[in-house]
């Protein structure tokens, strides 16, 4: 009798969790984490009935100073929150909370027309601050170079000039695009462009090239794998952030992105999963 009474006991205290806790937020930020966002928010809805989580992209920097305005209630961001950003919320008084969600490779990408299979990052780098304009001077066809890139409130567009450019400026020429998918499909349609996207937007109408970070020794081609093992050099950690005077609302949801459910679809998404 005391077996069955415990049994019914612990039953009890998992009804909860069972059935599920309904989670209203806004979410918005970063481009790259849009695409994983978006699925695990849609996962989440359909274990937790009324449920509502609305994913928003434009850029890193727009997700955390709409955290700081109050007009989202989780950031994601591709980047790790600036210290300016830091003492705005600090001198506002609001305590925040920051979780690695998971990781990404970005790819540098060209038109699959594009004869180039792989540069050195200091090929890129020179391609990017307008030293190199035309692709023969690579290896490639007599054809100049377009370079698209992501817009200053990106993330991604800060992770590519601090790590792949050694924080150096954007030649002039360079397009900047509000977000992934306009890189995507303008580098698809330019024979001569090149642009940089996480690995999540890879698709078979762009080209992604291999990269070497010593000096053309190695070239590895950005993948899950490759990214796993840290061969590929240019990888980070993606971000959630959010006020703790929040938590109650948006933990659920966070702590599904951060369960072995969440972290399968970051995989299935075409991201790394923190484990």
């Amino acid at each position: 009798m005391k077996k069955i009474i415990l049994i019914f006991a612990i039953i009890a205290a998992f009804l909860p969790q069972m059935k599920g806790q309904s989670v209203s937020c806004k979410v918005k930020g970063s481009d790259t984490c849009l695409p994983l966002t978006q699925k695990e928010a849609e996962e989440f809805m359909k274990k937790n009935a009324g449920s509502s989580i609305m994913v928003t992209g434009g850029g890193s920097g727009v997700g955390l100073s709409s955290l700081l305005s109050g007009t989202t209630d989780l950031a994601q961001s591709s980047r790790k929150m600036k210290m300016d950003e830091k003492m705005k919320l600090q001198d506002a008084g609001k305590a925040f909370t920051e979780k690695i969600i998971a990781y990404d490779a970005l790819a540098v990408i060209v038109n699959p027309s594009n004869k180039v299979t792989q540069l050195t990052r200091e090929q890129i780098e020179a391609i990017y601050t307008g030293k190199i304009t035309n692709w023969k001077e690579v290896g490639g066809d007599d054809m100049n170079i377009v370079i698209y890139s992501r817009e200053t409130s990106s993330g991604t567009y800060e992770f590519f000039r601090e790590h792949v450019l050694n924080k150096k400026n954007f030649a002039t020429s360079a397009l900047l695009m509000p977000a992934t998918g306009a890189i995507v499909q303008s580098v698809s349609q330019t024979k001569g462009a090149i642009g940089y996207v996480g690995l999540a937007y890879l698709e078979s109408d762009i080209k992604a090239i291999k990269v070497s970070y010593d000096a053309g020794k190695t070239y590895v081609s950005p993948s899950v794998e490759n990214a796993k093992n840290k061969t590929y050099p240019i990888t980070r950690p993606l971000y959630y952030y959010y006020l703790n005077s929040a938590e109650k609302v948006v933990k659920p949801f966070v702590d599904f992105v951060l369960s072995p459910e969440g972290q399968k679809i970051v995989g299935d998404i075409g991201f790394v999963p923190l484990n």
